[in-house]
């Protein structure tokens, strides 16, 4: 299996960042790691093993990319609009930096956004803001709004409300979303919501599912028994979905 490591200097977010890639053709698959993992989570966690065959075949590449969580929603020490904004920079590097890397690699046309627990939030809220750049969303055990406070999980901006923040919750937007050519791109977008029955953020994907419903944007979300927030049902997931 082909497996590349890349580094370079990020403008949007002045810092190094770097990321993983595993396969050498297929479907260009973006993947934001969970609340503390790194670029080499994925890997670490099993879940490139797990769709090895994919990835051999060809159907599959990879993209694994770091995340900055410290420095945008759970840097505490920051204000809220901070933190929101430091999001923005990483959406920027997303756009600006990643997404070219990878049409420059791979002139696949499609392109899934893909990510695990925190993870989720941000392939979803790409994938939700950017349609017209992805053919498909897969999201496992994920939390589309950061301003809710579930079980130990707080509001990760501290009551703070503001359009930055409106614009990045897709369970903000997405109601009041008329644009005709965003929503025609959505519509056609294969859109995967993976969840545990027993998860603690349940309710918030079945709220995001109506929503979409409402909007006439078809998708698919489904339960799994337990918890189903870890590795071991990823692993389990990842070649059912993606």
């Amino acid at each position: 299996m082909n497996r590349e490591y890349h580094k370079w200097w990020s403008d949007n977010l002045q810092r190094d960042m770097e990321l993983l890639i595993f396969g050498h053709a297929g479907a260009k698959v973006l993947i934001f790691p969970t609340r503390d993992g790194r670029f080499y989570e994925y890997e670490k966690l099993g879940m490139v093993e797990a769709l090895r065959h994919k990835i051999e075949q060809g159907w599959l590449q990879l993209y694994c990319i770091d995340g900055i969580y410290t420095e945008s929603f759970y840097c505490y020490w920051a204000h809220p609009s901070g933190r929101i904004k430091r999001h923005i920079d990483f959406e920027g590097y997303v756009l600006n930096e990643v997404l070219p890397f990878m049409h420059k690699k791979n002139p696949h046309d499609c392109v899934i956004s893909h990510g695990l627990s925190l993870g989720a939030f941000h392939a979803a809220n790409v994938a939700f803001r950017h349609p017209e750049l992805f053919k498909k969303l897969v999201a496992f055990s994920g939390r589309y709004d950061l301003t809710l406070n579930v079980e130990s999980f707080n509001d990760l901006l501290d009551g703070f409300y503001s359009d930055d923040v409106y614009f990045h919750t897709p369970s903000h937007f997405l109601p009041n979303l008329e644009c005709k050519k965003r929503l025609a791109s959505l519509k056609a977008m294969d859109i995967v919501l993976v969840i545990g029955n027993e998860d603690p953020f349940l309710q918030n994907n079945q709220q995001l599912s109506t929503i979409l419903h409402k909007k006439g944007i078809s998708h698919h979300l489904y339960l799994w028994n337990e918890r189903a927030h870890s590795g071991y049902y990823w692993r389990r997931m990842a070649p059912l979905y993606i």
